[in-house]
């Protein structure tokens, strides 16, 4: 027998932490920041719910902090076991951890200097030196290698196409000619993505846990391609500035990537493109050191002497003041810039200066979590609060949900399609309730199969 304990994820997108004991093993499946609505954040000053110390082993799906952002301080409370995932992961995840360890200590600094913080003094949830220690933990392995966890129990990391170096969590315990198998998806990826593989299909699993991100919501079935075409095409016509914040890590890539091809294709005119994130442009480079992991249609563009992710006039600003040079820019320019749901960084100089000026355009391209200045910018709020002022919104507020490397509710069931049998429970997790339970409701309807959405700290045996 097992026991599966949900840490995080129920009834929002972020802070993925499951804890699953068995065979005398306590592993811990992601290691996620909370993000959003205050009440959630709040979370992540929590002492985690069970000591550190006693986890044996960390498996991450992916390299979003939601999934990875914990880690440092994890570590810092006694951690002393194994990360394990794949080599992309653990590439982008030295860049993400250090990233948000110096977001952390940037905010401390800004609350303190301007004394918009209750706290006094501010301090970083952790360091850049706690980041550089956690990556210390890290031991990798390759998509599809067998490890064993113990004598009776392996552990296989399968593509799941969300971004590079995602994964899902396949364990399977063996005893007596039995076998049976839990299975993480982590992020469902989409078919047809560009610069990814698709999604691995699954087959026999007797445990699943799901997430819920579209488990309500189609994607657009206007092509992402023309609808950002668009978008640029009447930015460059208004003359100012189209400011995206965007994730650092897959799907800046795929915006490069199509603003390439579109421009390739004479579909919208060549303007400079700021990539103003020192994590994206790592990212961007991993990207193009990892094509083995790309999908082949890029391998075979790359063969060809394509740099498919670098638009003409690309301008990747690494330095702060490269970035602060922006903010002298006058005429047309694409601006890309870390984080996709305008919680901090860069992203929010850039919506501090660009919002209250109707010229401008910001374009959100990606799923904005509740509490979010993205979800309020989405919803139409006539302003936001920005480094403790309230900033008006003015710009035009542009939204395309093409680009989501999560799978709608419709490519969740056609990817469960796949599966042979029914798993004996299916857990849904990582979703905003209404998400949660459109997709157990669908899942049902559609397979029969037992569905279960899990609250935050509730424990499961399972029959492993």
């Amino acid at each position: 027998m097992a026991q599966l304990t949900f840490h995080g994820a129920t009834g929002t997108v972020t802070g993925s932490r499951y804890l699953l004991e068995l065979d005398g093993k306590k592993l811990l499946i992601d290691c996620g920041m909370f993000q959003g609505p205050k009440e959630f954040r709040l979370k992540n000053w929590e002492d985690f719910p069970v000591a550190p110390g006693v986890i044996d082993e960390v498996f991450l799906t992916h390299a979003h902090i939601d999934h990875v952002g914990y880690l440092p301080r994890f570590c810092r409370q006694g951690f002393k076991g194994t990360i394990r995932c794949t080599y992309g992961t653990q590439e982008l995840c030295a860049i993400t951890l250090r990233d948000s360890a110096h977001l952390q200590e940037e905010d401390a600094y800004w609350a303190n200097k301007q004394g918009y913080s209750k706290h006094k003094p501010a301090l970083p949830l952790y360091t850049m030196k706690d980041a550089e220690a956690a990556t210390r933990f890290f031991e990798p392995i390759h998509y599809g290698d067998p490890y064993a966890l113990t004598p009776e129990v392996r552990v296989k990391l399968k593509d799941a196409g969300h971004i590079l170096g995602s994964s899902f969590i396949d364990i399977k315990s063996t005893r007596g000619g039995r076998s049976r198998k839990i299975m993480f998806t982590g992020d469902l990826g989409r078919p047809h993505l560009p610069l990814l593989k698709d999604p691995v299909q699954v087959y026999n699993v007797d445990y699943l846990v799901i997430e819920s991100t579209y488990g309500d919501r189609l994607h657009e079935t206007q092509s992402a391609n023309d609808a950002l075409a668009r978008v640029i095409n009447e930015s460059f016509d208004r003359g100012g500035l189209l400011v995206i914040p965007s994730f650092a890590i897959g799907r800046t890539q795929t915006l490069l990537y199509v603003i390439r091809e579109l421009e390739e294709k004479k579909a919208i005119p060549i303007m400079p493109v700021y990539v103003d994130s020192p994590m994206a442009v790592e990212a961007t480079e991993v990207f193009e050191n990892r094509l083995a992991d790309l999908d082949l249609t890029c391998r075979a563009e790359y063969v060809n002497g394509k740099q498919v992710m670098r638009p003409q006039k690309l301008h990747f600003c690494r330095t702060t003041q490269e970035s602060k040079a922006i903010n002298a820019l006058k005429g047309r320019a694409i601006i890309v810039s870390a984080g996709g749901m305008a919680a901090g960084g860069r992203i929010l100089h850039h919506l501090e200066r660009c919002l209250p000026k109707p010229e401008h355009t910001i374009l959100l391209i990606g799923y904005q979590a509740e509490g979010t200045r993205g979800r309020s910018l989405l919803e139409g709020k006539p302003w936001v609060r920005i480094h403790g002022q309230q900033v008006a919104v003015k710009a035009k507020v542009e939204s395309i949900a093409g680009f989501s490397g999560h799978a709608d509710y419709n490519e969740t069931l056609a990817w469960l399609m796949g599966f042979n049998r029914a798993p004996e429970k299916t857990f849904i997790v990582h979703g905003e309730p209404q998400a949660s339970g459109a997709l157990a409701e669908k899942i049902r309807g559609r397979f029969g199969w037992e569905v279960v959405v899990p609250k935050l700290g509730e424990s499961f045996e399972l029959d492993i």
